[in-house]
């Protein structure tokens, strides 16, 4: 039987008769080119984060003691609120404790490693029957791997007992051929390379599963196709942005563990771009961008850091290393940001969250069907202990792309996103949303769904949105009658416009089968990005448009609606109002707040209207983050304008930024500081297009250019301590001329 299977692989390869390549010539919608990021100095402070391997490894010990207390005499890890051993808990479990048993930790552990070790082994063996909710694709890379941290920590016996089980054949382990084309086969790709190089798996086999799996059975076709190389794993609609981390995730653990066959270099080249456009989508506090099925889990991110530290060591191999330093840094940032779903509770202490919110697991806030304590904690200590390894090379921390800004960028429609970013604040928009549910759920509702800013708690932003069909009663759907919705039976709650119609308030994000949204960028810089976006019908559907203009700064976003026809200007805020925990949640006609801590973090929504109505009976809907409170800010006649300020502790408190604000034709200035058409000023950074800037706004230009031209300020006390350009010109400040080079940032004393 073993031999017929191994056959039928080879045999499906030969018959190969269309290469990716040629695919890829037919290709005629040729990607453009990726927004590149070439300024160095960030709109405030940069410290370095230095978080070592070993902080890596902490967590993962930490999460292996809590899984140990639910680990049965056969060795299975049972998940706590299942009863039972779940897909891949087990050789999770088994493969953190072999790293770190290999780096001399846990020792007390070892026998527990060697159960878990010997029951997944032995699942192995049995086939896909044997195996926990037959998810063999998942077992592959892990016990291969766990295997090798095993040698000279198991005496030789049990040791090739381990390796005789780890030989069963592919076919044997996967459920078919042509079964789990999507992200699952980039595991079962993964898993065969890592085999082959320990010597479990027959080498021309495994080239002929991988390179038939790439170029015949639609690897190729979801990253190389994607308009900027990020992997669609096609289970959903639109596609995801969480699960698109999982396929990117294993081809680059493929090629980045040496995989060398026919197809590596096309892989390569993809996930280098694939690699380099999620750090342009990244949020700056760390997170993961948002959307489709499985976002706003917490393993998410550690994915996006695992790839980070793999591809860190790649760049450096390139001799890139500002690359290297900005993805060494962005890993950091990952796993910075998952420290505020670490447990502290009971039994629980030094485990996580499986999404991000404080809700009762029991609950199951933001889950799909697979999202279980087990296998998500598995997950968890298992990409920690390979992005530990992934670290080979001492590499200097450099600002990434979504710390400095100066750029936007609209994904494959197919993802169907807008990210816009200006000196670490970041806007990210669905340009459309889901119609149709997976597991039951709208994962990416229209609109915009967060608002985050470097420095700064961005669960506050919001950090998603939601959408909810009338009718379902099951503990997270809206009870209210909806039915009166002409074509629709739902809600949603994201940032975009609102209006009233048949005695009800509408959004577009309560109509996702009917209204879209486009972008048209104006203006990008590292300090001030203005763009438009276009809310309209796509079906005829009430006909009504909407344009929402934003201005992105460091400080925050102003934005304007404008209704095209002439109906009251309205827009929908969501404010998170609980997340398992009560937020303080302030809500007026001037300014609309919420806040975990009042001395701490909170985001502002400031009206600026002369004649601003607020309406607060929509009902509040809870997403994976929490409760979402809609509010409707409305003028009859004059524009909507309003300003999104997200505030830190220090900052100038929203009141005052209130009192301050003053709109004008080409900007506007508050406290904070102002924008004067091209150029922005603010309190630690300064800068735009053009040959001077005012920058104490007493008529005189502080600063001059030998010509026009693209330039960052950093500023201290009202100083410039800091200057880059985008061209090779000289710059006369406080009587002292500088020659400058083109982006090379140039620190005055």
């Amino acid at each position: 039987m073993r031999f017929i299977k191994n056959l039928f692989l080879t045999v499906l390869f030969i018959f190969s008769l269309v290469s990716a390549q040629s695919m890829l010539n037919n290709y005629k919608d040729a990607p453009e080119t990726l927004p590149y990021v070439q300024y160095h100095l960030t709109a405030r402070p940069w410290n370095a984060l230095n978080i070592s391997t070993d902080a890596y490894l902490d967590a993962v010990e930490k999460i292996c003691r809590v899984a140990q207390t639910f680990q049965n005499n056969e060795g299975a890890i049972i998940d706590p609120y299942l009863h039972r051993e779940h897909q891949y808990s087990t050789p999770y479990y088994a493969i953190a404790l072999s790293v770190l048993l290999h780096e001399g930790r846990a020792i007390d552990m070892k026998e527990s490693a060697i159960k878990a070790m010997d029951h997944a082994t032995k699942s192995f063996s049995q086939g896909a029957d044997g195996i926990p909710d037959r998810h063999g694709e998942f077992y592959i890379a892990a016990l291969a791997t766990a295997l090798e941290a095993f040698k000279g920590h198991v005496p030789d016996e049990k040791y090739n007992i381990w390796h005789d089980h780890l030989q069963t054949p592919l076919l044997e382990v996967i459920e078919g051929y042509g079964s789990h084309l999507n992200n699952w086969r980039t595991y079962a790709m993964k898993g065969e390379w890592m085999r082959a190089k320990a010597g479990l798996a027959p080498k021309k086999q495994m080239y002929d599963f991988i390179e038939y799996s790439w170029n015949h059975q639609s690897q190729f076709e979801k990253i190389v196709m994607d308009k900027w190389n990020l992997y669609q794993d096609w289970s959903s609609d639109p596609q995801s942005l969480a699960v698109e981390a999982v396929g990117r995730g294993n081809l680059v653990g493929l090629l980045c563990s040496g995989y060398d066959g026919a197809s590596a270099k096309e892989m390569m080249d993809a996930i280098k771009r694939g690699t380099q456009t999620s750090l342009l989508l990244m949020s700056p506090d760390g997170q993961c961008p948002p959307n489709g099925r499985t976002d706003d889990h917490v393993f998410n991110d550690v994915l996006y850091q695992l790839i980070y530290e793999a591809m860190a060591e790649t760049a450096l191999k390139d001799g890139d290393t500002r690359l290297a330093g900005q993805y060494r840094r962005a890993a950091m940032m990952c796993f910075d940001s998952i420290k505020r779903w670490k447990r502290s509770d009971g039994k629980w202490a030094g485990s996580y969250t499986i999404t991000k919110n404080h809700f009762d697991v029991a609950d199951r806030v933001g889950y799909q069907p697979a999202s279980q304590w087990g296998n998500y904690n598995g997950a968890l200590i298992f990409h920690l202990a390979e992005a530990a390894h992934a670290r080979q090379s001492d590499v200097d921390e450099m600002a990434t792309p979504s710390e400095i800004g100066g750029y936007a960028i609209t994904t494959d429609p197919r993802f169907a996103t807008f990210t816009a970013n200006a000196g670490g604040m970041q806007v990210f928009i669905n340009t459309r949303g889901n119609d149709v549910p997976k597991y039951d759920i709208y994962w990416a509702p229209l609109g915009g769904v967060r608002f985050s800013r470097v420095g700064w708690d961005s669960r506050l932003g919001p950090s998603d949105g939601i959408f909810q069909v009338f009718g379902k009663k099951d503990g997270s759907r809206i009870p209210t009658d909806m039915s009166a919705i002409p074509g629709g039976a739902g809600q949603g709650v994201t940032f975009g416009p609102a209006w009233f119609t048949k005695g009800k308030w509408f959004t577009a994000a309560d109509l996702p089968q009917h209204y879209r949204a486009t972008p048209v960028v104006e203006f990008v810089h590292p300090l001030l990005v203005r763009f438009t976006l276009t809310y309209s019908t796509i079906t005829g559907h009430d006909a009504l448009m909407f344009r929402q203009h934003f201005t992105v700064t460091p400080d925050g976003v102003l934005v304007k609606i404008h209704a095209v026809q002439d109906i009251p200007n309205a827009m929908m805020i969501p404010v998170i109002e609980n997340d398992g925990r009560p937020l303080d949640v302030q809500i007026t006609p001037e300014i609309i707040s919420t806040a975990y801590d009042r001395n701490g973090d909170e985001q502002n929504f400031i009206n600026l209207s002369k004649s601003v109505e607020l309406d607060t009976s929509r009902v509040s809907l809870q997403s994976t983050y929490g409760w979402l409170k809609p509010v409707i800010t409305l003028t009859q006649k004059e524009e909507n304008i309003l300003f999104v300020y997200p505030r830190s502790a220090t900052d100038p408190d929203a009141v005052k930024v209130r009192n301050s604000f003053s709109v004008t034709d080409d900007g506007f200035e508050s406290e904070l500081g102002r924008v004067d058409g091209d150029l922005y000023i603010g309190r630690t950074s300064a800068g735009g297009v053009g040959d001077a800037i005012d920058l104490d706004d007493d008529g005189n230009s502080d600063v001059k250019f030998s010509e026009s031209c693209g330039f960052v300020l950093q500023l201290s006390n009202g100083k410039v301590i800091g200057v880059e350009t985008d061209k090779s010109v000289s710059m006369q400040y406080s009587g002292t001329r500088y020659d400058l080079k083109v982006f090379a940032p140039l620190i005055l004393n």
